[in-house]
């Protein structure tokens, strides 16, 4: 086999490997995202315990499930300690994130 032939296909290889490992970056973890806000409402939060946790480390990740309030997919966000204790199910509010990292949450006052 030509040795021109291996060259272009080992190639076309690392080629087509740094485009995927550039879409599964910018597609599936959100690299790059644009900062987005979006009216949402809380439906669930949990605590999971961490497995493996280091001493002085949290032991406990906090997540919020939300969906927007004008329709759309329901999401899930990893908190601080402070958004897990301060929202609860059922509040609403505008939600700042950069794509699956949450930001801020700002509490609708009725």
């Amino acid at each position: 086999m030509p040795i021109g032939i291996v060259l272009a296909v080992a190639i076309l290889f690392v080629i087509s490997f740094v485009y995927f490992i550039r879409f599964y970056r910018r597609h599936v973890q959100g690299e790059n995202a644009p900062e987005k806000k979006i009216e949402v409402e809380i439906l669930a939060k949990q605590s999971v315990p961490v497995i493996g946790a280091q001493p002085g480390d949290d032991n406990e990740e906090y997540w919020i499930y939300v969906q927007p309030t004008k329709g759309g997919p329901k999401r899930e966000f990893m908190v601080g300690i402070h958004y897990y204790h301060a929202l609860n199910p059922g509040d609403r509010g505008i939600m700042t994130y950069k794509g699956l990292s949450f930001i801020h949450f700002a509490l609708a006052r009725d």
